[in-house]
């Protein structure tokens, strides 16, 4: 059974930085074609916030997010990290790993694509 653990959430002033962390198991980390990071903020929609492919080659970024966070994969440790800096009290939100298998997907932004998710993680940004 395909497990997504989500790690490394908590409360920083603005302009700081976290990296979030996604461990993987229940298959090879290689078979996880895709792996995206979501958030969803109190009464609001979940919202894509990253993806990057099995490789690591290719990476989407919300506009919100371009130029501060950095997803990146490593297939070794079976886990995929998203790097956050320059935290903006917009950004407070649970975050969310995601992960698809098996097969490729057309529209990596849209949680619908996602097979499997994690538990999530708070991330508060504090002005």
């Amino acid at each position: 059974q395909v497990q997504l653990v989500e790690s490394g959430g908590g409360l920083v002033q603005a302009g700081g930085s976290l990296r979030l962390s996604c461990a993987a198991s229940g298959r090879t980390f290689g078979s996880y074609a895709t792996m995206g990071w979501f958030r969803q903020a109190p009464g609001k929609e979940r919202e894509f916030v990253a993806h990057v492919t099995r490789s690591g080659g290719s990476t989407s970024y919300a506009d919100s997010v371009k130029g501060r966070f950095t997803i990146s994969r490593d297939n070794t440790k079976n886990t995929v990290y998203l790097q956050m800096n320059s935290l903006k009290p917009e950004d407070t939100a649970v975050y969310y790993c995601a992960a698809v298998t098996g097969r490729l997907i057309l529209y990596p932004t849209i949680a619908e694509s996602y097979d499997y998710w994690g538990q999530g993680t708070q991330v508060t940004v504090s002005s």
